[in-house]
């Protein structure tokens, strides 16, 4: 199981970085874990990877978690409602980063 740190910014401006380092796991068999706890800054751009490269995993039977998820990833994937697809459904945010303030972009 290989993790993947998504570090703290998953701006628009981030997008095509995050796909390129994402695309090596693509294929891979084993479980990949994503982990969300750096993130402070999310756009909808970022969490559209996010989204593609789950479902990408997913269609072939490939397992992928988010883990540590930060509370500004957390609350952009739930007003967005994305946050079945990238297995956050009944996941509970950890307290540990309650004090740490949000950003949720959206393009125009």
């Amino acid at each position: 199981m290989d993790t993947v740190h998504l570090g703290d910014d998953l701006g628009i401006e981030t997008s095509t970085g995050l796909k390129e380092r994402l695309a090596p796991y693509l294929a891979q068999a084993d479980a990949v874990v994503l982990d969300g706890t750096e993130v402070r800054r999310v756009h909808t751009a970022g969490l559209q990877v996010l989204c593609a490269f789950f479902a990408s995993r997913d269609g072939t039977g490939r397992r992928t978690e988010l883990r540590g998820c930060s509370d500004a990833l957390r609350d952009a994937a739930r007003l967005l409602g994305l946050d079945a697809a990238l297995g956050l459904d009944g996941d509970t945010s950890d307290p540990s980063n309650a004090t740490h303030a949000s950003t949720v972009e959206n393009a125009a």
